[in-house]
Formats: C-alpha cells, sequence, structure tokens
C-alpha cells in the first residue's frame, strides 16, 4: 500500500483517506455489488408485481381498507399511505429495504475498521504516514458510496412512477444505510471485537425493527411514538408517492451527523487496538480443552443470537397466518405468489410453508456466516497457533463446522418452536417444515466450505451464493420466474411443507450433496498452504 509524507497541520488527521477508500472498496467488490443488486431487484421488482396483485382501483381500495384492519400485517411491513403503485411499492419493500441498506453498511464500517485492528492489519497501516482518523474515514465513505449507489438505482427504476416518490424512496433507504452505518463506527470504539460491534449493531437493528412493528400495530397513519423512535419508522413516515414529507430527512441528517462526531471524538482518545469497553479477563488457567470448545467459545454468541432472532420471527409469523391468510384469500394474484412460494395446499397451510422457506433462506446467512469464521480466523493469523499444536486442520476446521451446520438445525427447530406458540397449531408438521430446509442451508454452506477449502481468495463469494439463493426464493415466485429458474436454487427442490407430500428423493441427494461439498473442502484445506 502506498504511504503519505504528512505535513503537520489539521490536514494530518485525514491523511491518506483516498487511497484507503480505494483500498476498501477494492477489497469489497464482491460484497457490496452484492448488496445493492439483491436490495435494488428486491425494490425494483415491486411494481409489476403489485400491478399484478392490484391492478384495479377497486382492489387497492379493498387493500387499504384491509390494511386498516389488520394489525399483524401492518406490523409486518407497516401502514399504507397511498393507493398509487409507488405507494404500495415504497408500503411492501420500504422497510425490509431499509434494513437491507443497514446491515449492508454494518458490514463494511466495522470491517474496515474494528477488524482491521483486531487482525493486526491496521497497526501496519498506522505505521506509515495515515492520518489518525483516515481509516474511520474511509470506512464510512465506503458505506456512503454503497448507499449512494444503491439510492441512485432506486430513484432511476422506479421513476416512471414519479420522479419525487422515487427520490424520496432512495433517498430514505440510503439514509437509514448511514444512519446504522455511523451507528456501527461508534460502536467499533466502543467494543474491542468486531464480532460483538457486528453484534451489537445488528441488535440496534432488531429492536428498531420491534419499536417499528409495535408502533405500526398501534395506529394505522404511523403515527406513534413508537414508530418515531426508530429510523424504520423514520423511512415509513417520509411517506414517498403519499405528498412526500421532505422534512423528515433532516432526521436522517442529525442522527448521522450526531453519531459521526461521536464517532470521530471517540477514535481520537483511544490507543489503536484498545477499546472504551473494558474487556473481562480470562481466567488463569486455561479451559478450552480442543479446538470445538474453541470453536464454540468463539461462535455461542453468535449461535445465541440468531437463535433468538428466529424464535421470535417464528412467534410473529405464527401470530399472524390467521390474518394474513384473510388477506391473501381474496386476491388470485396473491394467493398464486403465496401458492407458488408454499405449495398448492390449502391457503393457510401454503401461507406457512412460504413463510418457513424465507426463513430457510435466511438460515443460509448464517450457515455462510459461521463458516467463513475459519476464513477470519486463518486470515487473520489466529489459526497458525491453534494449528501449531497437536491439533490437525480438519480436527480444526471440524470444530466450526460442527456449529455451522448443527446451529442452522437448532436455529430451524427454535423457528418452528415459535410458530407453535405463534399460532398454536399444527406444531408437528410445522416442526418437520423448518427441518425440511436443512438439505438446502446446508448445500449453500457446503458451497462456503469448498471455496474456503479450495479458493480461499474466492472464499467470500459465498456470500454472493448465498444472496443469490435469497433473491430467486424471495423475488422469483413474485415474478412468475419460470421454474427452471426457480430451480438453480437448492430450495427450489424442497418438498412445499406443511401441506404438501414428502418427496425424500431431492432431499436425500441435496444432504449427500452437501456431504460432498464439505468433503471437498476439508480434501482442499489439507492440501493448500494456509494464507495469511
Amino acid at each position: 500500500m502506498t504511504t503519505f509524507a504528512v505535513r503537520p497541520g489539521s490536514a494530518r488527521q485525514l491523511a491518506g483517506t483516498g487511497t484507503l477508500l480505494r483500498f476498501a472498496l477494492r477489497r469489497d467488490r464482491l460484497l457490496i455489488p452484492v448488496w445493492i443488486a439483491v436490495n435494488a431487484l428486491m425494490v425494483l421488482s415491486m411494481p409489476g408485481t403489485l400491478e399484478g396483485l392490484y391492478g384495479t382501483p377497486a382492489e387497492r381500495a379493498d387493500l387499504l381498507r384491509q390494511m386498516e384492519a389488520n394489525s399483524s400485517l401492518r406490523a409486518m411491513v407497516g401502514p399504507v399511505f397511498g393507493d398509487s403503485l409507488g405507494a404500495l411499492t415504497a408500503w411492501r419493500a420500504g422497510v425490509y429495504a431499509g434494513a437491507l441498506a443497514a446491515v449492508m453498511s454494518l458490514l463494511i464500517v466495522v470491517r474496515h475498521t474494528r477488524d482491521e485492528e483486531e487482525s493486526g492489519r491496521q497497526e501496519l497501516v498506522a505505521s506509515g504516514m495515515v492520518g489518525r482518523r483516515a481509516s474511520l474515514t474511509a470506512a464510512l465513505l465506503a458505506a456512503a458510496v454503497a448507499n449512494g449507489v444503491l439510492a441512485l438505482l432506486v430513484t432511476a427504476g422506479l421513476a416512471g412512477q414519479g420522479t419525487t416518490g422515487a427520490l424520496a424512496l432512495g433517498l430514505g433507504i440510503a439514509a437509514v444505510g448511514m444512519v446504522f452505518a455511523t451507528m456501527a463506527a461508534i460502536v467499533a470504539q466502543l467494543t474491542e471485537s468486531a464480532r460483538l460491534a457486528r453484534g451489537l449493531t445488528a441488535a440496534a437493528l432488531g429492536a428498531a425493527f420491534v419499536l417499528r412493528a409495535a408502533g405500526d400495530s398501534a395506529t394505522d397513519d404511523g403515527s406513534s411514538v413508537l414508530t418515531w423512535l426508530s429510523p424504520l419508522g423514520w423511512l415509513e413516515n417520509l411517506r414517498p408517492y403519499a405528498s412526500e414529507r421532505w422534512w423528515v430527512l433532516a432526521l436522517f441528517a442529525g442522527a448521522v451527523a450526531l453519531q459521526s462526531a461521536v464517532a470521530y471524538a471517540l477514535a481520537g482518545r483511544r490507543d489503536l487496538g484498545m477499546s472504551f469497553l473494558p474487556t473481562r479477563p480470562g481466567p488463569a488457567s486455561g479451559r478450552l480443552g480442543s479446538a470445538g470448545a474453541l470453536a464454540w467459545r468463539l461462535q455461542r454468541g453468535g449461535v445465541l443470537g440468531w437463535s433468538i432472532g428466529f424464535f421470535l420471527a417464528g412467534v410473529v409469523y405464527g401470530g399472524m397466518t390467521d390474518g394474513a391468510a384473510d388477506l391473501v384469500g381474496d386476491n388470485a394474484g396473491a394467493r398464486r405468489i403465496v401458492e407458488r412460494m408454499g405449495g398448492q395446499a390449502g391457503l393457510t397451510d401454503a401461507f406457512l410453508a412460504s413463510m418457513v422457506g424465507m426463513l430457510g433462506l435466511i438460515a443460509a446467512l448464517y450457515i455462510v456466516a459461521s463458516v467463513l469464521r475459519l476464513h477470519g480466523e486463518e486470515t487473520s493469523g489466529r489459526a497458525e497457533p491453534v494449528l501449531a499444536n497437536a491439533v490437525g486442520r480438519v480436527r480444526w476446521a471440524a470444530g466450526h463446522l460442527v456449529i455451522a451446520f448443527g446451529g442452522a438445525a437448532l436455529i430451524m427447530l427454535l423457528a418452528g418452536l415459535g410458530f407453535a406458540v405463534g399460532y398454536g397449531k399444527e406444531t408437528g408438521p410445522i416442526l418437520a417444515a423448518c427441518l425440511v430446509q436443512l438439505p438446502a442451508v446446508w448445500v449453500i454452506g457446503g458451497l462456503a466450505v469448498l471455496l474456503h477449502g479450495v479458493l480461499p481468495r474466492a472464499a467470500l463469494a459465498a456470500w454472493g451464493v448465498a444472496g443469490a439463493a435469497l433473491l430467486i426464493g424471495w423475488v422469483g415466485p413474485a415474478l412468475d420466474a419460470p421454474q427452471a429458474v426457480l430451480d438453480v436454487s437448492p430450495f427450489g427442490h424442497l418438498p412445499k411443507l406443511p401441506g404438501g407430500s414428502v418427496q425424500w428423493g431431492p432431499v436425500l441427494v441435496l444432504t449427500g450433496l452437501a456431504v460432498l461439498l464439505v468433503a471437498g473442502g476439508l480434501a482442499g484445506l489439507r492440501r493448500r498452504d494456509m494464507t495469511t
């Protein structure tokens, strides 16, 4: 990396920012485009889908009436503020697009701040002529570039529905992303662990979603105090395509400016690699007797967080099943989409199957993150001291893979229990529906293992695989994509439960494929050099 000769003065604090920004964008040249593409395609596919579902003024008026009376669906997607296609697009996709932008942004900022310090690479960069706040500035600028591109795509893609509304929605989604980018910048100064920084910021995003959901379930116009306490609530109260409230953007700007100021102040008051929250010292004598125990110690927080999230998601989706079925039941187009996602059984079973399938797609993100913990341990140099002892590579990797693949089974089981609590019926069939998602989830995890073992430099492409599966499973049925396209994803071959018949052939084939992929990845790991 190029270093800089730095002159005394205020500019010294930001010296090298441009080079670090280019380096960050180069490192994320796969990650950022995948996140942007998934998010933009989800939003831009909505107008055509909604036109097929609610093509007449009478159908749209009926939707608005039903949403006013259906608090469970308002909690899920928010209230409807207009009956135009643009307004319906902002209603159906806005909250989720904002949440995806937030996840993308927090990952970018933590990766280029606390992750770099934890791995030791930031110390090498700081030893050159690089400003004290250059890395933080480059990370925030990288997040701003990603959110700016997303805003441009959304605005350009929806301009046909109305330029003003498209601009409001694009800016709102990007603004949510920047709120959580600057929040992650603060948390990265407070904690000494990148994993904890990501977890705490993600928890704040989860709290924002819960606050918005609670507020929207109580009122049908977004006026609840709880809604206004959430940045996701600000996005819906911006009201794209429904008499836009441009002043709401000032809330985003104020939050971004305040959080940025706090992050910069904290960055100037700590030593490199240190944190403001003290790290709890370990025991005087070691308690970890195996590589598997170390892997569990490293990943237990993530497993706990995902487990709680999936259980609560099951409770929420289970509780809204009856209301969702009532809303969909009178709309032939919506019924067709739900049945493509959930099978040809009764509408309630089809809705349950579609929701379980969505959680299966999200579980693929968990297993990729858990498997790639191997990649992080290796590239940071922490794996070498472990492997220098009487621990083989396969044994070391097996500890993490047991948590990754077993953890996927655990979170899907807890999702099924959550459905049982929320819905109160069909406990056995719903549990079976959740567990039958595992072969497809394991195939995605197996691909991540294969990439890490054989092509470690391309290991992060596993996120692209998981994102493609999510995009196909989420958007494909709504766009009436051909079955051949849906079958590209391993999830397209699973039986649609509850309500459908179990076809054991695809389940066994997918399970066998996952085993072969894992075996190939471990064989590659044994034969190649360790990366640094």
